[in-house]
């Protein structure tokens, strides 16, 4: 198992520990308050640990396979594989968002402002140390650090948007804001992922990069 890939495995456990600890403390925190915002970005976040979850058991399998003798495959397949898996996640989870935010337009619900902005800011200075801790310049062809980075960074997306989103409402006391940043937020991360499916897609099907293509990833 190459440096690079055991680095990142470890990245990627801090990265599980710290979202699972928001993750309960948002539960908690939107249990005890009654806020339904608050329960929801929870549940969502925890959709993101199981995913970068995903991702740390990735490397913990090629780090298995690759001392066994009897394994001739390609190890790098586990980590693209994984990516592809995650990014697919990844794009049902914004859609359930768009899905649940356009809802939102037609059905406004009471929002407790204070505390949802509190924990959206929260969820923002936990994610900026695990984009961080998840850089990865160097690694272009590993998916699976790939995909776990656009959790995360998704997941600062929403919070941002969230941030503005709920500010803006409960400033100017219009509700369909914090939707509209919500939308906003599935549209792009939606984006990310797609690009994701395509590259990893790629590289399970040995299908090599164009010259064209190669100059538009940089």
């Amino acid at each position: 198992m190459s440096e690079h890939n055991h680095n990142n495995e470890q990245k990627t456990l801090w990265v599980v520990i710290i979202t699972a600890f928001t993750m309960v403390a948002e539960i908690i925190f939107g249990l005890s308050t009654k806020s339904m915002a608050l329960l929801a970005d929870g549940i969502h976040m925890g959709s993101h640990v199981l995913a970068i979850g995903l991702s740390w058991v990735a490397y913990i399998v090629v780090r298995r396979v690759s001392r066994s003798k009897s394994f001739t495959g390609n190890s790098g397949k586990i980590l693209s594989l994984s990516g592809y898996s995650s990014g697919l996640m990844l794009l049902i989870f914004a859609f359930v968002i768009l899905t649940e935010a356009i809802q939102r337009f037609y059905n406004p619900s009471v929002i407790q402002y204070r505390e949802a902005i509190f924990v959206a800011v929260l969820g923002l200075l936990v994610n900026i140390g695990c984009a961080f801790l998840l850089r990865h310049e160097h690694d272009h062809s590993d998916h699976n650090i790939k995909s776990a980075y656009l959790h995360v960074i998704a997941d600062a997306l929403t919070s941002v948007t969230a941030i503005f989103g709920l500010t803006a409402a409960m400033i100017w006391n219009i509700v369909w804001l914090d939707a509209l940043g919500a939308i906003i937020s599935s549209l792009v991360i939606i984006k990310w992922s797609i690009g994701l499916l395509k590259d990893s897609g790629k590289v399970l099907l040995d299908i090599k990069h164009t010259h064209n293509e190669a100059g538009q990833h940089h």
